[in-house]
């Protein structure tokens, strides 16, 4: 069910997040204000997009690439957030609580994004009802789904967790042509991902390509049997 609202905020999100929709709810006036302001970025895979306890100047709409949002944790360890891909945004969240940025960004691929000033996104949302709602939505879900992470780490085994991960990663970022998900991570991150050591996430990886649960490619993994890691996962889809 998670999923499938997901799926509806950034399908909401894409239809009132371009210039022939704002041009139709916005006033001559904002519109231009809008067009004037509004740049659009690349970054290369791995470049910073902002990082911890900078001061939220933009808030970035990807069109196309994906990102992931981290933060260091205890004895300096990285601790992925979430990932965002297109048709989604990034950085409003401290910039809504008035606060400096509590994570990092990182391009995961090559992306194109809408770079829009902090100003500007504060007056959107004061003269655009529906950005307000949809983005009063998203806040809304983002803090149930990290209620849901606190469970996740908290009461499932590490087994569990990379069951859960890896198919939650394929529904959020889809697959290529040959049926791997549509990101590329090390072991490592994909152990920062679910709360264990490294060498656990790289000896659970083995195990679940001996059990044909899993192809792996390099650092591309293919899920070969969805129905055993549900039930491994004790995943509700």
């Amino acid at each position: 069910m998670s999923h499938e609202k997901q799926i509806m905020i950034d399908q909401s999100l894409k239809q009132i997040f371009n210039d022939e929709a704002f041009k139709e709810r916005l006033s001559e006036e904002d519109f231009q204000r809008y067009k004037n302001a509004v740049e659009k970025v690349s970054f290369r895979k791995g470049e910073m997009m902002f990082d911890e306890q900078e001061t939220p100047r933009t808030v970035f709409y990807i069109e196309n690439g994906t990102a992931k949002l981290s933060k260091l944790g205890a004895y300096g360890k990285e601790q992925i957030l979430r990932f965002i891909k297109d048709g989604d945004m990034i950085g409003y969240r401290s910039l809504l609580c008035g606060e400096n940025f509590q994570a990092k960004a990182e391009a995961m691929t090559d992306i194109e994004a809408l770079m829009i000033p902090s100003d500007l996104f504060m007056h959107l949302l004061e003269v655009d009802g529906k950005l307000s709602f949809v983005m009063l939505q998203k806040v809304a879900f983002e803090l149930g789904e990290s209620s849901n992470t606190i469970t996740f780490l908290a009461q499932k085994t590490v087994r569990e967790r990379l069951a859960e991960i890896l198919l939650l990663l394929e529904q959020k970022l889809g697959t290529d042509p040959e049926g791997f998900i549509n990101i590329s991570l090390t072991r490592e991150e994909i152990a920062n991902i679910i709360g264990t050591a490294t060498e656990s996430a790289i000896r659970l990886i083995s195990e679940f390509k001996q059990d044909s649960l899993i192809e792996t490619e390099g650092r591309n993994i293919k899920i070969l049997n969805h129905e055993k890691l549900i039930k491994l996962g004790h995943v509700t889809l």
